[in-house]
């Protein structure tokens, strides 16, 4: 089942949110197999990010490799909200 992970730090600008993923995919860890999609937005420092995973264990599984990550940028993720999807809509393209 997929999930939505929502992240909502207690301050994050969009130039560390920026360094952040430049970091993960140097690394290798960034977009991570189980990832659908990713959103960024916000402004000043109260910039959030939104995960749409396949499932828990991906979210897990990639939170376990960015973890050691973010605490050595110095980045607290805050809590994450983790909320089961029930349908997603697509357009077609």
């Amino acid at each position: 089942m997929s999930i939505l992970v929502r992240f909502s730090p207690p301050s994050m600008t969009a130039e560390q949110y920026d360094a952040i993923v430049d970091r993960m995919y140097k690394e290798g860890v960034h977009p991570d197999p189980g990832l659908e999609l990713e959103l960024c937005f916000g402004s000043g420092d109260q910039m959030k990010v939104s995960l749409l995973f396949d499932s828990k264990e991906h979210f897990e599984s990639f939170g376990a490799k960015i973890g050691p990550i973010l605490s050595e940028m110095g980045m607290d993720p805050g809590e994450p909200e983790v909320l089961e999807i029930h349908n997603i809509i697509r357009r077609n393209s």
